[in-house]
């Protein structure tokens, strides 16, 4: 296939909307199968094959092209590379000896994940980062079983104060806050450059082993947020190289609790990227280390993130029972061990994430009565999740059969899209309106088509 004249001519131009339809074609594969491969959804790959859309995004580019295998001769882009075993299956390309899991979790090593995150390696061993199930797994074994050292430094610089300590936190949160009412938009750069200042703080300030465990907390809890405004971007390869760098600061804090709170994002992007079983073991791994600290509600949230992998995975009974589950945690209230930054974690986060399984499991009706509950318990303030919310329940009423109405609740997600700064947001409203080409002579569907043209994306 790949020597093909009209693929190489296709990938030569970047024309990957021919690329996918002419990988389908000589592969004899369904979009369906292509979306198992690239980790792009069904709707997506439709719009991109027609016109529709355009795959311009250098991490989607990149995710696109690994996920069919595409030869590294072929384009000019940093692909992973593998090893092939005689079976012909692929293996995990090796970790660089700083960034190994197996290794001691230092200080130094820390920081030169961090590093890699922002780019401060070079691309071809930046490219060594990319973290298949196999080495996931080994980065949370790692994480709950390691012993990290004494987080201490008797330097030149001057002492870290409490109140320093307090207003780099306080960044965090105000950037956190931020992101929730207005989307990731310009907050990944911003995150980049408070988790910078952090990083010289790390390694030039003196600080005992007490202030040392704060300090590893602030930036475990500001690399797992940037990760997330990278995410919320569509920076997926970013996000989760920042992901693993907060793993290692929380191992270094000693808060079990902030290790959770980055494996849930990397369960995130697991179950958003094609990978839904990586999400499965995040969480399972998370849940285990925080077991008996009594935080019912950073456990529900845990749930959620596992049962979300379950349903991509079409495993509906592990999926209700993990759901029914994080129901019953979060009936109990919210604990004094829980964490603070998790204060987003209510009834109404459990039943979106109820409603996003059902939809994945194929039960429109359940997705759809599920989501609508979410939606009216959910925070007005909250917008971003109240349109991605809104954005799923449009795609269960149209799979329910009732286009006319899933047209109207699209129209409600864009009505907030065009509030944010989130190209996940605009991302979900785009596979909306690629479900409603099948009734494109419907008026109404014409009307939300030429409205989500003008959407960014």
């Amino acid at each position: 296939m790949w020597r093909d004249p009209e693929v190489r001519e296709a990938l030569a131009a970047w024309e990957f909307g021919q690329v996918s339809r002419l990988v389908r074609q000589r592969g004899s594969l369904r979009q369906d199968d292509m979306a198992q491969l690239t980790g792009l959804s069904q709707a997506f790959l439709s719009m991109i094959e027609s016109g529709a859309r355009r795959l311009t995004s250098i991490d989607k580019i990149i995710q696109f092209l690994a996920g069919l295998g595409t030869p590294a001769d072929l384009v000019s882009l940093p692909l992973p590379r593998s090893e092939v075993r005689s079976t012909g299956e692929s293996l995990p390309e090796p970790l660089t000896d700083e960034l190994d899991p197996s290794l001691p979790w230092t200080a130094n090593r820390m920081v030169t994940a961090l590093n890699d995150a922002a780019g401060g390696v070079s691309v071809e061993r930046r490219e060594f980062l990319g973290v298949t199930g196999f080495a996931l797994t080994e980065y949370v074994r790692h994480w709950g079983s390691a012993e990290a050292e004494p987080f201490i430094r008797n330097g030149a610089g001057g002492r870290i104060s409490d109140s320093l300590l307090g207003n780099l936190q306080g960044t965090t949160d105000e950037l956190r806050i931020m992101d929730a009412s207005a989307g990731s938009g310009s907050l990944t750069e911003m995150g980049e450059a408070h988790l910078g200042l952090l990083k010289r703080i790390v390694k030039q300030a003196s600080y005992s082993e007490a202030t040392g465990r704060a300090l590893a907390a602030i930036v475990a809890d500001t690399a797992t947020q940037t990760g997330w405004f990278a995410f919320d971007s569509g920076q997926h390869n970013t996000a989760r190289k920042y992901f693993l760098g907060a793993l290692r600061a929380a191992k270094a804090s000693g808060d079990a609790r902030l290790g959770a709170g980055a494996l849930s994002y990397l369960a995130i992007h697991g179950y958003s990227t094609g990978a839904p079983q990586d999400a499965v073991e995040a969480a399972r791994g998370a849940r285990e280390r925080v077991k008996g600290l009594g935080t019912p509600f950073l456990e529900a949230m845990l749930l959620t993130r596992q049962a979300r992998g379950h349903a991509k995975l079409g495993e509906r009974e592990a999926t209700l029972t993990a759901l029914g589950k994080a129901a019953e945690l979060c009936a109990q209230g919210r604990s004094e061990h829980d964490p603070r930054w998790l204060y987003w974690i209510n009834e109404g986060e459990i039943h979106g994430q109820a409603g996003s399984c059902h939809l994945d499991l194929g039960d429109s009706r359940r997705a759809a009565d599920s989501l609508v509950q979410a939606h009216r318990a959910l925070s007005p303030t909250d917008l971003r999740t109240r349109g991605l919310v809104l954005s799923r329940a449009a795609s269960a009423q149209i799979r329910g059969g009732d286009a006319e109405a899933g047209a109207a609740t699209a129209h409600a997600a864009i009505d907030l899209a065009e509030q944010l700064d989130s190209a996940r947001l605009t991302e979900h409203v785009h596979d909306v309106v690629g479900e409603l080409t099948l009734f494109s002579d419907a008026p109404y569907a014409r009307d939300l088509l030429e409205r989500a043209a003008t959407l960014a994306g």
